[in-house]
């Protein structure tokens, strides 16, 4: 049978489309029940890395299914594993063992192309630190991945400078991070993250370098744009004010994962 004919019981062994939810640590899945279907689905992820000689195992069989539409809060303490388990689902790095669905794809599937063009095409990254290129203007970082889409400049232009004006930034467009204030710099990569209309958009510690009232203002953002985009949005944050925003919180303790 191949990937693209497996049913959601078949390839992620743990629920059908008509469900949700994560494994417990006893091994028993915490269901959730809901009408949407599945966007992105992780079965028995494995992450280690050697340091030395020392093999340190950050993930321990991480099981989880994401509904198109959701909105949930991956909460843990700092050096538990969330951005590692972020950079996974969003195809910037590949598990030691298990598997990575979006919708009826299986990330290790895919070639180095693939991968590349799914990643820009299907996912929207803002990390905590910008990652804004400093030679380029605002516009120009927003209008970065849509070009390296292929979109013609004028309409990538417009789409830019649209998203700019709506995360408030109308009147910085022309100026380069090293003039930018923190928060507009986060402005900037929200920006940037969603300017392809990703379905899934992974924010990691968004406000971790920010003061709480313009964390509050990334995180409105981030959920009201969500909304407009029917997009999923999966947000790492060690805030618990910040994950209380969220419908669904899951937290990392020990390599696995549990609903709170």
């Amino acid at each position: 049978m191949n990937d693209r004919s497996q049913s959601g019981t078949e390839r992620s062994g743990i629920a059908t489309n008509e469900s949700h939810g994560t494994l417990g640590s006893n091994g028993d899945l915490v269901t959730f029940p809901g009408k949407n279907e599945i966007l992105l689905s992780a079965n028995g992820i494995r992450k280690g890395y050697k340091i030395g000689r020392k093999e340190v195992e950050v993930l321990r069989g991480v099981h989880l299914l994401v509904e198109r539409g959701e909105f949930l809060a991956l909460r843990g303490a700092s050096g538990a594993g969330k951005s590692t388990l972020l950079h996974l689902l969003g195809g910037l790095d590949t598990p030691n063992s298990g598997e990575i669905w979006f919708r009826d794809r299986n990330l290790a599937s895919l070639s180095a192309r693939e991968l590349a063009r799914f990643r820009n095409e299907k996912v929207g990254l803002v990390f905590q630190s910008y990652h804004t290129l400093p030679e380029l203007t605002a516009l120009e970082n927003v209008c970065l991945p849509a070009r390296i889409a292929r979109m013609n400049c004028s309409q990538a232009e417009d789409l830019a400078r649209d998203l700019l004006e709506r995360v408030g930034l109308k009147d910085r467009m022309d100026h380069k991070p090293v003039e930018l204030s923190g928060g507009e710099q986060q402005r900037v990569a929200v920006a940037r993250g969603l300017i392809n209309s990703p379905e899934l958009i992974l924010a990691d510690e968004p406000t971790g370098n920010l003061d709480s009232r313009t964390g509050q203002e990334i995180i409105e953002l981030l959920c009201s744009l969500r909304v407009e985009r029917n997009a999923t949005l999966i947000v790492a944050t060690h805030d618990s004010t910040i994950a209380a925003r969220a419908p669904r919180i899951i937290e990392l303790v020990d390599g696995r994962l549990g609903d709170s």
